[in-house]
């Protein structure tokens, strides 16, 4: 008899893998460039253009040297006076920047001016920047300045005589006063109108400083009160009083002109009722 064969159950282990975890090393971190320190050059402003030079005065002699040689210019970053010598054959004006031989040039201005071409840089530096006769014996021609002089002149012409077309005639006649004293009194509104848009445009400045003051108008209104006989100025210009009763109304100081003091008189309490008092006389 035959024997059974024990059948053996074979039981399967599942299979563990371990897992090894292997830990990331930190990125590095981003190191920062170099900066690359670069030295900014001075920049050279000066303009290479041809320049034309006069003599002040409007001087226009056949022929007039200056110095090019034995003067000095003071040199604020190195502390010190520094000779100027003109020489073509060096590229600097400066004695001390000079190199081989000194070949000494002349500068001659003809029929008062001299005119210097872009290639002579050399020689322009030392006329505009470094001569020390510069704007006292001859001056750079500057058409683009001279241009903005005279837009601002013109420009204060314009306003000047637009002031003078609006301005009342009580206050025309305080300008005018100034200009051409006394003699306001025996003008025509239409000529005192006149006069003052001539004298505003001869000379725009003064007519707008005194149309800006207020002293000019207290001042032509005391002298008016005089020439209407409404007050009056003692003999030796020491006080004023009035016509009527001899009563003194101010004292003038001393070494101080009489009608400007009347006119700051005038902006007191007291000067402010005794101008009232004349204004409604004088009307």
């Amino acid at each position: 008899m035959a024997k059974k064969k024990k059948e053996v159950e074979v039981v399967e282990e599942p299979l563990v893998v371990e897992e090894v975890v292997v830990a990331e090393a930190p990125a590095p971190k981003p190191q920062p460039k170099p900066t690359l320190v670069v030295e900014e050059k001075p920049k050279n402003t000066w303009e290479i253009k041809d320049r034309v030079y006069y003599l002040t005065g409007n001087k226009k002699p056949l022929s007039r040297s200056i110095r090019s040689t034995g003067v000095y210019w003071f040199d604020e970053e190195k502390g010190y006076e520094r000779e100027l010598k003109y020489c073509e054959n060096q590229r600097t004006c400066f004695v001390d920047e000079m190199k081989g031989d000194q070949r000494l040039s002349h500068i001659i201005f003809r029929n008062g001016a001299l005119f210097v071409p872009k290639n002579k840089t050399v020689l322009q530096k030392m006329l505009s920047l470094y001569h020390p006769h510069n704007g006292s014996m001859f001056y750079e021609y500057k058409p683009v300045e001279i241009a903005a002089n005279e837009l601002d002149i013109l420009e204060m012409e314009i306003e000047a005589l637009d002031l003078a077309r609006s301005l009342d005639i009580e206050f025309i006649e305080a300008i005018m006063r100034v200009e051409i004293g006394s003699k306001v009194s025996e003008m025509s509104s239409k000529e005192l109108k006149r006069d003052s848009l001539l004298f505003a445009r001869k000379n725009p400045t003064l007519f707008l400083e005194l149309a800006k003051d207020d002293n000019v108008q207290l001042r032509n209104f005391g002298i008016r009160a005089v020439e209407m006989g409404i007050i009056k100025l003692s003999n030796d210009q020491r006080y004023f009083i009035w016509s009527s009763n001899n009563r003194k109304l101010m004292t003038v100081p001393f070494d101080e002109h009489p009608y400007s003091a009347l006119a700051q008189w005038f902006k007191t309490d007291e000067g402010m009722e005794v101008y009232s008092n004349i204004e409604k006389r004088l009307n």
